[in-house]
């Protein structure tokens, strides 16, 4: 077997999969190395797709209980029940994925990858050591949950977000430790559950990155779902309790003790990075790990770059894909686009928010003149026919000129109804558009009218196309 490549790709995850697949197709001979016996990385097997799927699977139990306001909500399924469709959609991406690579000729290694110099790597998996060389290397090895400092994880009591797909039983009370998103979408899905869930964070605002607007909104749903927040507040002492029943007893700096059966760390991630051997290629990792790569995602080592999570910021499945596309192209001298910063965040909480552009906070302390347009989903058709009266969509646009400047949204189906503001703010529309584009009726997307002609009516706004400016016509016909 040829053991040479011109690229050999460490890490299938989204950076990594998509990088083989660009290089493959520009007829270059790529290897990706994989750890696992599956490929999809860390978002296949414990992050992105098992953790929202979960999320789904939890709704699917719980939202039938939503149009009967007076009902208490009743969990029927058990940890078994929602596991077994995580499990059953974890199969059939990573399957898909391994078709995707399989079809595009990438040869697939399984086994864990160690430079031996900056030419070479040595594979250890079930079939013994493998020597590959390669003329340009991709580190995307992604990250790994920060355990605890001197607790261990047993996987029963004290868990990180990998040791939640191991749950034998939906647990009765939880603490977790670690307001970020992924703890945040955790308390979520618990507290829907009927989880006596307590969040502990030593900030005084949870997701800073966010609109406090609608962090208000989320964190006063999860509280109305049964979610404590102790903030700012962080952990003095932690005991495991043994016996019977073992739970942990989390004593917290203001002195507050909480006991429950599982305590979740939620307390950020590692870069994958230990186990490469980098002083062999010279290469220095930094905090947690982490690499450093210029505008090119090139490291250090003029033949390796890196790609995803294991390079930090946004670390999002979508961005971690768009570098790895990104790095294959310039590492072969293939013209490309910079990613840019015009991609949309999305939070999997219940409910669940979606961003893209700049918030209020943000605009406030540039500032930049700004107004905000907002619709209720209690205001929208749809939102009536789903159920959902507590969702918002927010506009922000240039007091100005108009131009759209950031979507904030909070509520079903947020991660796709951003999409449509993503496109116009990336293509530096503004108010007109809104004003003047027909939506279908009834659509969630009808909040993009409501939104702007809420703006407008701030703004005194006259446009050509209204009979009565401010007013908002009717939506719809009657059929």
């Amino acid at each position: 077997m040829q053991d040479d490549f011109e690229l050999i790709v460490i890490g299938s995850g989204p950076a990594g999969q998509r990088a083989a697949i660009q290089a493959a197709k520009i007829g270059r001979r790529v290897a990706l190395v994989e750890s696992t016996p599956s490929v999809g990385g860390v978002c296949m097997l414990t992050g992105t797709i098992p953790s929202k799927t979960l999320r789904e699977a939890v709704l699917a139990t719980t939202e039938a209980d939503m149009f009967d306001r007076g009902r208490e909500r009743t969990v029927d399924a058990t940890m078994s029940d929602l596991l077994g469709h995580v499990q059953d959609v974890v199969r059939t991406e990573s399957m898909v994925v391994r078709n995707q690579l399989e079809r595009n000729d990438v040869e697939i290694i399984q086994g864990r990858a160690a430079f031996t110099d900056t030419d070479s790597v040595t594979i250890t998996g079930r079939a013994g050591a493998r020597t590959c060389r390669a003329d340009r290397f991709l580190i995307a090895t992604g990250t790994r949950p920060a355990p605890p400092e001197g607790i261990p994880v047993d996987g029963t009591v004290v868990l990180t977000s990998d040791e939640v797909f191991g749950l034998e039983r939906i647990p009765e009370s939880m603490t977790i430790v670690g307001g970020g998103v992924i703890g945040i979408e955790y308390a979520s899905i618990f507290g829907r559950l009927g989880v006596d869930v307590h969040v502990v964070d030593r900030h005084e605002r949870l997701l800073n990155f966010a609109d406090d607007e609608l962090v208000d909104d989320l964190v006063e749903q999860m509280t109305a779902d049964g979610v404590h927040f102790h903030l700012p507040d962080s952990v003095a002492g932690t005991e495991i309790v043994d016996g019977p029943r073992p739970h942990a007893v989390v004593t917290l700096e203001s002195g507050l003790e909480i006991r429950s059966d599982t305590l979740l760390y939620s307390i950020g991630r590692i870069a994958c990075t230990a186990d490469l051997n980098l002083p062999a290629i010279g290469i220095r990792s930094g905090r947690r790990g982490r690499l450093e790569v210029d505008e090119d995602y090139r490291t250090s080592a003029a033949n390796v770059w890196a790609a995803g999570d294991v390079i930090g910021f946004p670390a999002l499945a979508t961005t971690s894909s768009e570098q790895g596309r990104i790095a294959a192209c310039r590492m072969f001298d293939i013209s490309v686009s910079d990613m840019g910063r015009n991609y949309p965040y999305g939070i999997y909480s219940i409910p669940e928010m979606s961003m893209v552009g700049s918030t209020e906070q943000e605009l406030g302390e540039d500032g930049v003149p700004y107004v905000t347009g907002r619709a209720r989903y209690r205001e929208i058709a749809r939102g009536q026919i789903l159920g959902d009266d507590t969702g918002l969509l927010k506009m922000i646009f240039h007091r100005e000129d108009g131009r759209l400047l950031g979507v904030h949204c909070i509520g079903t189906g947020a991660t796709e109804l951003i999409h449509v503001g993503q496109a116009v703010y990336k293509l530096g529309g503004g108010l007109d558009y809104f004003l003047e584009t027909v939506f279908n009726y009834p659509t969630l997307a009808e909040c993009y009218k409501v939104a702007a002609f809420d703006a407008a009516n701030t703004l005194g706004y006259r446009h050509d196309s209204l009979e009565t400016p401010g007013s908002f016509p009717p939506p719809g016909d009657s059929g």
